[in-house]
């Protein structure tokens, strides 16, 4: 679990106080990973506590992070700094969250990042790292993964060092997202729970997460009720709990073919998700329903036929992908999943999309 967790309003605020004690010394800096949306956006890089040789580093979250991004970012570190950094702070959605983790990893970890893609696979701890979501939906402010684009798959960095050391929870720094984001990004969360739910993992443990955090998307996706800020702050919690639920169960078959997808056509995960899960009704009836009707209160128009002028070997790449998730699998079906899930069946329901 994330051992340090700072919430409220305003309390980006609080940054300079939080990373004071943490400075190992004046040449070791802190490197600040922040979402490109925000160069020259002064309301929020101005308050980015900057001091000694600390740097901030703007990068796209337009494509899904990479493990070969993830090693640039390495080398580019350790040839412009005299020591180890002092700390890396990721400030953005989930591309970014999850380049800060798995930067932090690679520091001290010998090889290529792709080398870890799997699970307890990290060898030494990472060095300390913060994670300040700007929108709210992925849990990859607290899960134990960095899910990455490799040469050969999509798959996260799973591992006991990759949690944040310290959270900083201000949803007034979501309050600039676009609806469709807003939308696909919660429904990340919202798909977390549904998957969470109706795992053969689920414990008590989880599930009491997964509970809270389903609540708190049908309240903000199908009520009237909230104001903005309301509507922001719940959102955020939604996401921290629905994380929580993942971390300690697991996702399922939206999550295994949205990463075929990403892998091979590049589609977000947000969207990606939401794209899948619109073709579940098999596995996931109730949850379907609802989403459908989040969707349709919400105006949501999602792309369609994204797989249908895909080859037969593109095709087989995205199942490939999918099928190496097996831990997915055997949460949402069982030990017998191969039994169910088929290639010629995920075919036909990626022609489907």
């Amino acid at each position: 679990m994330v051992p340090r967790v700072v919430f409220g309003r305003g309390s980006f605020n609080q940054l300079s106080e939080i990373l004071a004690p943490k400075r190992l010394n004046i040449s070791a800096p802190f490197i600040f990973l922040v979402d490109d949306v925000f160069k020259g956006n002064s309301w929020l890089v101005s308050r980015i506590p900057l001091s000694y040789n600390d740097k901030i580093i703007f990068i796209s979250a337009a494509q899904e992070p990479k493990t070969s991004q993830v090693d640039e970012l390495v080398e580019g570190i350790i040839l412009d700094s005299k020591e180890l950094p002092s700390g890396i702070i990721g400030i953005g959605g989930g591309t970014l969250l999850d380049l800060a983790k798995a930067v932090s990893i690679m520091l001290t970890n010998k090889g290529e990042t792709k080398d870890y893609q799997g699970w307890d696979l990290v060898k030494n701890k990472a060095i300390y790292h913060v994670g300040i979501p700007t929108i709210s939906g992925t849990g990859a402010e607290v899960s134990r993964t960095t899910v990455l684009t490799g040469p050969t798959r999509k798959l996260g960095i799973n591992s006991d060092y990759t949690p944040f050391d310290q959270v900083v929870l201000d949803s007034e720094l979501t309050k600039d997202v676009p609806k469709d984001q807003w939308f696909y990004t919660g429904m990340d969360c919202y798909i977390h729970c549904i998957e969470s739910l109706n795992g053969t993992f689920l414990n008590t443990f989880s599930q009491t997460y997964g509970d809270m955090a389903l609540s708190l998307c049908k309240e903000i996706f199908l009520e009237d009720q909230l104001n903005e800020k309301e509507a922001q702050e719940k959102l955020m919690m939604a996401s921290w709990h629905g994380g929580m639920s993942i971390v300690y169960s697991q996702v399922g078959v939206a999550h295994a073919m949205s990463y075929g997808l990403s892998y091979l056509l590049g589609t977000k995960h947000g969207i990606g998700n939401c794209i899948v899960f619109n073709h579940l009704e098999e596995f996931y009836p109730e949850g379907v329903a609802i989403f459908k009707k989040m969707k349709e209160k919400h105006n949501i128009t999602l792309p369609q036929g994204i797989c249908a002028d895909l080859s037969d070997k593109e095709l087989d790449i995205m199942i490939d992908v999918a099928l190496s998730l097996v831990p997915l699998w055997e949460n949402a079906l069982g030990a017998n999943w191969k039994k169910i899930i088929t290639r010629k069946k995920l075919k036909s329901l990626y022609l489907k999309m």
